[in-house]
């Protein structure tokens, strides 16, 4: 843990310079007429919780001008909903359809690449339904199913359940039964729940990593069906803090920030654990 902090609070300090260098040309604290200021509700996802990486990046994001951060992290379903009610400013989320509908119902003012990771199939050690040797994360969920072997699905709308259950149509397969363990929990609690139970569940690759005392392994990885995007969107509604949402949403695609986010978690686990996608449609 005083590891962990140490790294944190080196990345903070490392960011907050490079910010302060790049301030002029990423524009991301203030406007030319006014600076944003006040709380902003920002509605994210529990792997941006659960690997660490809010405590990095909201507290640099709230250094750089006069805006204060309420975070609320749940799935991104729930982040998404929070947003059309007006009750989240400026949302961080994985759910690319939910998103696109987001925007398309004229919720959203702006939507952003930010970052991606990839989703991993992991499972008990012993791999009883041969999931690792299948071919792919489509066999491999119909192994599990022919052979009713346990599966714990966050069952939570959240991006990464709204990727299970697509995955799941795509391998043609309506899980249900004993087997198929809905915890209704975020990643952190039913990667735990999956490891006590023996079972098969999908997880994002950064809380697979962050997550301790775990029984299982990645099983299997790769492809583009697993990838998994995250985008930043500025939410369009009467009373959301605009100018906060705004400053917060250049800020996280800024090239200063975009650094620290392909460097987030390297001396921790040896890898990233969201690789930088400004830019990228």
């Amino acid at each position: 843990m005083t590891r962990r902090r140490s790294a944190v609070a080196t990345l903070v300090a490392t960011m907050l310079a490079t910010a302060a260098c790049g301030s002029d040309s990423s524009g991301s604290a203030t406007s030319k007429t006014a600076t944003p200021s006040g709380q902003m509700i920002l509605a994210t996802t529990t792997s941006t919780r659960d690997t660490g990486l809010l405590d990095t990046l909201v507290p640099a994001f709230e250094h750089t001008g006069k805006c204060s951060v309420k975070t609320v992290a749940v799935g991104s379903g729930q982040a998404i909903d929070l947003g059309a009610r007006g009750q989240a400013d400026v949302l961080l989320v994985h759910s690319p359809d939910a998103e696109q509908a987001f925007m398309t119902q004229g919720h959203g003012a702006s939507r952003l690449a930010v970052m991606h990771n990839d989703f991993v199939l992991v499972g008990p050690p012993g791999d009883p339904a041969k999931a690792a040797g299948s071919g792919g994360i489509e066999p491999a969920l119909q192994a599990i199913a022919h052979t009713k072997s346990a599966f714990a699905s966050r069952a939570d709308d959240s991006g990464t359940n709204a990727k299970e259950l697509k995955l799941w149509k795509q391998a043609g397969v309506t899980p249900s039964g004993s087997w198929y363990i809905e915890t209704g929990q975020g990643m952190g609690p039913t990667l735990t729940i999956a490891s006590q139970k023996r079972a098969y569940t999908l997880s994002d690759r950064g809380t697979f990593l962050a997550t301790k005392s775990l029984d299982s392994k990645i099983l299997v990885q790769g492809g583009q069906a697993l990838q998994n995007p995250y985008h930043v969107i500025v939410v369009k509604h009467s009373g959301t803090n605009v100018g906060c949402a705004q400053a917060f949403s250049r800020w996280i695609t800024s090239a200063p920030t975009q650094r620290v986010i392909g460097s987030f978690g390297k001396s921790q686990y040896g890898q990233a654990l969201f690789h930088p996608d400004a830019g990228a449609q």
